[in-house]
């Protein structure tokens, strides 16, 4: 029986050792199956950008448009994952995860970024802007390299401005024409101290709500109107909710698209050089793409039975001007006139 076992034994450490074998041998061995897009793929450089709107918008289409760009011209050595709706972080959260370098790209609105840049409150102000052409020339031109410069203290790079289009009001209960008409109720609005001062200064109530709870807190009746752009008011149905809409033209939503400093500069500067003509190009898309998008969508709502619109007139907006001047007043004391005699001067 010993000498069983002992020959079992025997056999066991062979077989154990062959098998040993065969694996080192393997090891020592390049794959079966190679492929040199496999090899390439390890260098491939990886971008999450992070949106809360819908990709059918302005910025979730500019945002595809960027990522497409982006592989072509780097021959697909850059990979921009693009996040939209909040699939990531809200927008009360994208800021802080880009400067934990969480994510690598985002789109915040102009308001979200006066919590770190203070001066960015100008492009709050209402009646800033006339025309789309005046934002264009706002968002490429001069002032807009100097307010994206202001970032860098920030650790933040500023790659370019984009628009989602100029902002209309927005009611349950009745039309919103004179500035009494806001008299008593509760408005939705982006955290901003300049527009809660603008909603203050109408009679109303302003409630900061985050955009991807907009919807949810409208099917609970939370607020009784709020501010927001043609396509917004489309692509996600708020006008079923609000159906009376006032055609103002106030203010304008746009977006500071933005990575985060480190990871830009660890780049290679032909991968920076791609990505800022891919930015230019994406930038010039969204600027047209967005007024096209917001008087198609305004043609949808026109159609609507259920949608009930009202355009201002030059008097009616005058008489919301007057109500709005001291935030002009106030943002030149805190600031100077500097800035904002820059960005009137380009007009």
């Amino acid at each position: 029986m010993g000498k069983k076992w002992r020959a079992w034994t025997i056999l066991l450490f062979v077989g154990l050792g062959l098998v040993g074998w065969a694996a080192s041998r393997q090891l020592g061995r390049e794959p079966l199956v190679y492929d040199d897009e496999q090899k390439g793929l390890k260098k491939q450089i990886i971008i999450y950008f992070s949106h809360v709107v819908a990709e059918n918008t302005p910025k979730g289409l500019a945002a595809q448009k960027f990522a497409e760009l982006v592989e072509q011209k780097t021959n697909g050595r850059v990979k921009v994952e693009v996040f939209p709706n909040g699939s990531l972080y809200s927008d009360g959260e994208e800021l802080d995860a880009l400067l934990r370098g969480d994510v690598q790209m985002i789109a915040p609105s102009f308001s979200k970024v006066t919590e770190l840049v203070p001066e960015w409150q100008v492009l709050d102000l209402p009646f800033l802007f006339r025309d789309e052409d005046d934002v264009r020339r706002v968002f490429t031109g001069k002032v807009g390299a100097e307010l994206l410069r202001m970032l860098e203290a920030k650790g933040i790079k500023g790659l370019a401005f984009w628009s989602n289009g100029f902002k209309q009001m927005m009611s349950t209960t009745r039309p919103l024409i004179a500035p009494d008409d806001f008299r008593g109720l509760r408005f939705r609005i982006m955290p901003s101290e300049v527009i809660e001062k603008q909603f203050r200064l109408l009679g109303g109530e302003p409630v900061a709500v985050s955009f991807d709870r907009v919807y949810q807190e409208l099917e609970q009746h939370k607020f009784d109107g709020q501010e927001n752009t043609i396509s917004n008011i489309y692509s996600k149905g708020f006008y079923k909710f609000q159906p009376y809409i006032t055609i103002s033209n106030h203010g304008y939503l746009g977006y500071a698209v933005m990575m985060n400093q480190s990871f830009w500069d660890h780049l290679p500067k032909d991968i920076q050089q791609k990505m800022t003509e891919a930015m230019a190009e994406a930038t010039r898309w969204n600027l047209e793409q967005s007024k096209e998008q917001n008087e198609r969508e305004l043609k949808q709502l026109e159609r609507r039975e259920d949608v009930f619109l009202y355009r201002l007139s030059e008097e009616e907006k005058r008489k919301w001007e007057q109500k709005f001047a001291p935030l002009y007043d106030e943002f030149t004391r805190q600031f100077g006139s500097g800035l904002l005699n820059e960005i009137r001067g380009s007009q």
